[in-house]
């Protein structure tokens, strides 16, 4: 069985081709190997038990001022504001502001979905940019196949969410491109928590939003030469690696 690779959240980002060839467990960080794991929950997380989070927060702690009152807060581990008080109306309104049809995407197998740059963009909307920001909450675990880290969401100075974010590759030289993947698929996740884009989970909405703007269209595989039927957006054509 090829162990994990886990990446710390600051220092070296080169990867050990030669250690994953090998099968090898490769750490950078001595205390994260040291580490104890938390929980079992956290264990079970960990892809052939390795561990995800070190027992003490790694981060270099931000200095934050609330209140003409300097404190330090850790976001590594830190739950600082949550749940502690609602954002105005102004922020309120931006974030309950219904998706304009034209947004939502829908892939091959009928699912539904916003790209993750438009999350950004209510973020921006509601919060302004430089108003919140994602921070890691644990190391980068690396295993054959996938790459996972737990972020969590801070708008104004208070974390709003915390979720664990994955990302498939499939090659080493697709490691990079999968950790910016990891990081946006936590942030998608977290943003349900702000009511961003929830109707995407309703399913009065799920089931009307297709009837209006969406088909199945039986289509053509171009390398395989095989037919399926898949949807597509009304005012798409159909693409590759699919023909008509």
């Amino acid at each position: 069985m090829i162990g994990s690779l886990v990446i710390p959240r600051v220092g070296m980002r080169v990867v050990a081709k030669s250690a994953l060839r090998s099968g090898a467990s490769v750490r950078w960080n001595s205390f994260a190997a040291k580490a104890p794991i938390k929980s079992s929950v956290t264990k079970d997380l960990a892809l052939n038990g390795k561990v995800l989070e070190p027992a003490e927060p790694q981060a270099a702690a931000v200095a934050v001022t609330t209140n003409s009152t300097s404190s330090s807060i850790d976001w590594y581990s830190s739950w600082h504001g949550l749940g502690s008080k609602p954002f105005d109306d102004t922020v309120q309104k931006a974030l309950a502001s219904s998706l304009a049809p034209t947004d939502i995407e829908i892939k091959p197998d009928g699912l539904i979905y916003l790209p993750e740059i438009k999350y950004r963009r209510v973020l921006n909307k509601a919060f302004g940019a430089g108003g919140w920001g994602l921070v890691p909450r644990s190391q980068t675990i690396v295993t054959p196949k996938l790459v996972t880290r737990e972020y969590g969401l801070v708008c104004h100075g208070q974390l709003v969410s915390v979720s664990r974010g994955e990302q498939d590759y499939f090659a080493e030289s697709g490691i990079p491109t999968a950790t910016e993947g990891c990081k946006s698929n936590a942030l998608m996740r977290c943003c349900k928590d702000l009511g961003i884009g929830s109707e995407l989970w309703d399913p009065v909405f799920i089931k009307k939003f297709k009837t209006e703007y969406c088909v199945e269209r039986f289509v053509t595989h171009i390398a395989t030469a095989k037919k399926k039927k898949i949807w597509l957006r009304k005012d798409r054509p159909v693409e590759y690696p699919y023909k008509a």
